[in-house]
């Protein structure tokens, strides 16, 4: 199993992914929640608030995940793959349903 982690501008955005990727079996959960991201950039120091978004997901899967949310929003943005090394058996389960 795979966890993506996306930083977005708003819910919006994160409920229009999540939208997609349940649509087309690349993930069988995900999670969004507003966040306050404090960030240096061009020399400057920046606080704004974000949005997170979680995609469970199976190994293989992070291009097409990344190419569905390259297609839903324009600008650039942290997309990172993590690894979960256990999860439960009937989340397993589910996961494997769903994302073949």
């Amino acid at each position: 199993m795979k966890i993506i982690y996306v930083t977005l501008n708003n819910d919006d955005e994160a409920r229009k992914i999540g939208k997609e990727l349940l649509k087309r079996n690349l993930a069988n959960c995900v999670n969004f929640f507003p966040i306050t991201c404090l960030y240096k950039y061009k020399g400057k120091t920046t606080e704004e608030p974000e949005t997170v978004l979680i995609i469970k997901t199976k190994d293989s899967y992070y291009k097409k995940v990344e190419e569905v949310i390259k297609k839903q929003i324009d600008f650039e943005n942290f997309i990172g793959e993590l690894d979960v090394e256990n999860i439960n058996d009937e989340f397993s389960s589910w996961l494997n349903e769903i994302v073949k």
